[in-house]
């Protein structure tokens, strides 16, 4: 007799096994697909015994390797519980309590990796009194994506500061994602939750050689009333694609709810939302409310990876409602997911479903 494998539709990594680097949550998935056909994904998450005081996903970061971008295996890293990056031992840097992976490139023989990372600093937001969430931008640069050195910015290591007060990211400059355009102009786009508004926010700084920024401020803030982004923007991921830029993004709703939405611009600069096909305006909504299932609170933090075949996969991170909503982001479960486009069309998006498997059950 034989029982088939339920995994829901669109779950492809869960939290690792006890003991490991990440068995308390995983999240913000990187992927690439090297010429020999290997994948391979960096992700950020936390094991069970990290400080729970700082209540975001962040916190180490790791390598899994795969042979079709779906099925995947954890490389054990050199760092704690096997991580390949993780905080500064320096108490004094920007990065000395929990990192997280939110862009990664291979140019030139090296990976280059852009990520965020947080201080021990407690920070009053609102009603909120959060530990680590002062977070700043920072890179690092590895030649075989397991052993990283990162590279030195002018802010306690970091390459940006917060804003001034009463500027939109004074808070915290988060999820850095890098793109070098036609014209030599490095561009990072980041976001911050603005104090004045209580929303969050689109950042953008550039550069003429990627370690030295300046700030052009907000250039994207929360969509209308009523639609999925409508308290914000969050993580993102660009892809130039047909001679135009594509910005897939996080939009956080009015009851912190998360999905997937699109904008698009021809200089990377000056963005236009384009409605999705989700009721809520949405490119990839989470799963219904109320449905129980793995993602019906949040999809976000967004990863674009065009396939030979004229399709895309979007890997993105699902969490589950809670009680406590958005207030208590450990309280969910955390984990990555994959969806499928139908062809080449960007806008319609289909949860990846594992193939049921024979197992044994006895006789």
């Amino acid at each position: 007799m034989t029982t088939t494998d339920t995994t829901p539709p669109g779950l492809m990594l869960t939290p690792g096994p006890k003991g490991a680097w990440d068995d308390a949550r995983v999240s913000g998935p990187r992927v690439l697909r090297s010429a020999n056909g290997l994948w391979r994904m960096w992700y950020y998450g936390r094991d069970q015994d990290f400080d729970s005081e700082i209540n975001l996903p962040t916190g180490r970061c790791g390598l899994a390797t795969s042979n079709d971008g779906l099925h995947w295996t954890r490389e054990p890293g050199p760092l704690t519980k096997g991580a390949v990056f993780e905080p500064h031992p320096n108490p004094d840097r920007f990065d000395c309590a929990h990192v997280g992976i939110s862009d990664l490139s291979y140019q030139d023989g090296l990976y280059w990796m852009w990520y965020l990372g947080g201080d021990q600093s407690r920070t009053h937001i609102g009603e909120f009194d959060a530990k680590g969430l002062q977070l700043r931008p920072g890179c690092a640069i590895s030649r075989d994506g397991l052993h990283w050195l990162r590279l030195e910015g002018p802010h306690r290591g970091a390459l940006l500061d917060l804003g001034a007060p009463g500027e939109p990211d004074m808070a915290l400059c988060g999820w850095p994602v890098v793109r070098r355009f036609a014209d030599g102009v490095w561009r990072m786009y980041y976001h911050s939750l603005d104090p004045a508004r209580m929303v969050f926010v689109l950042c953008l700084a550039e550069s003429s050689d990627g370690l030295r920024w300046t700030k052009r401020g907000e250039i994207l803030g929360p969509g209308e009333p009523g639609r999925f982004d409508a308290q914000g923007i969050g993580t993102r991921d660009l892809l130039f694609h047909h001679g135009h830029w594509l910005m897939f993004y996080e939009g956080v709703g009015e009851q912190g709810y998360r999905s997937i939405g699109l904008a698009t611009s021809d200089d990377g600069i000056h963005w236009t939302r384009r409605p999705g096909r989700e009721p809520d305006g949405s490119a990839f909504a989470h799963a219904p409310k109320g449905s129980g299932q793995w993602d019906a609170f949040a999809v976000g933090t967004p990863h674009i990876v065009p396939l030979p075949d004229g399709s895309f996969r979007l890997y993105y991170v699902g969490a589950n409602e809670t009680p406590a909503g958005f207030t208590d982001e450990l309280a969910m479960v955390q984990q990555i997911g994959v969806a499928i486009s139908n062809g080449p069309d960007l806008t319609r998006w289909k949860r990846w479903q594992a193939q049921p498997r024979p197992q044994s059950t006895g006789t």
